[in-house]
């Protein structure tokens, strides 16, 4: 793992690192990279080792740039089965993202059998050689395993992820962290088309029944649809022990800055 993080603490403060830089604009955050530290705080401040994190929804109504950040995060409902928590990211005094997250007590799943898709049948990361591609590590941004379908191609995409630097200075990911600053990569393999991508991301939504148990999440895309500029996309997310849950997004029609 890289010893650079995506982003630096300085007291309440969140540094971004040039390496946290995202596709739309050299100037501006790559959007898992919100994801990622919303997700985080949220689990850092409020997380509970009895409860799951059921589902984390981001809101990303701005890019913010490289200038550093806070977030701030408060209890909106903590019952005996269920916590809501909110988390809000900001750049000054300006709000820059807002996600909510919704934590359920764990349990024992309930009597009978109940259907379920069949896990999918793809080989490990260790069993798949690196990509060339650029886009596959995005400059070092993450590491790929490509298993069926590139980006932008048609037909079925399927592909490992696994983060390859920290988060924030050298703090060990958390498996729900591990999650949150994958999701965002849902909408650019689910929406990407002939070799390129048209939309960008303006929030995601992550269900998870259970948090991964390896360092490598699969995405396999399902869906993709879009009407006047408007996208939305889904991919269902597993480990390398089977399904985890589903990442959605709602995307914009866009042209990159360069």
């Amino acid at each position: 793992m890289s010893e650079t993080p995506f982003f630096t603490r300085d007291g309440e403060r969140f540094q971004p690192t040039d390496c946290s830089r995202g596709p739309w604009d050299p100037k501006s955050l790559h959007g898992r990279v919100v994801v990622g530290l919303l997700g985080a705080e949220m689990e850092r401040a409020h997380g509970d080792a009895d409860f799951q994190p059921a589902r984390l929804t981001v809101d990303m109504y701005r890019l913010p740039d490289l200038s550093p950040l806070t977030v701030a995060t408060r209890v909106l409902r903590a019952g005996a089965r269920i916590k809501l928590i909110e988390a809000e990211l900001f750049r000054g005094e300006v709000s820059m993202a807002r996600a909510t997250g919704l934590f359920l007590k764990r349990t024992q799943n309930a009597p009978g059998a109940v259907w379920s898709p069949p896990t999918w049948d793809a080989p490990a990361p260790r069993d798949i050689p690196a990509p060339t591609e650029t886009f596959s590590s995005m400059n070092g941004m993450w590491a790929t395993r490509p298993i069926e379908g590139g980006f932008g191609e048609p037909g079925r995409r399927r592909l490992w992820m696994s983060e390859v630097r920290p988060l924030v200075d050298a703090d060990p990911l958390t498996p729900f962290a591990r999650v949150a600053l994958a999701a965002d990569f849902a909408s650019p393999f689910a929406n990407a088309g002939e070799g390129r991508l048209g939309y960008i991301n303006t929030d995601v939504t992550v269900y998870l029944h259970r948090l991964p148990v390896t360092e490598w999440i699969g995405f396999d895309v399902v869906n993709h649809h879009a009407t006047d500029g408007v996208a939305t996309g889904e991919c269902w997310l597993y480990d390398e022990t089977g399904a985890i849950g589903t990442a959605s997004v709602a995307a914009l029609a866009q042209k990159m800055e360069r």
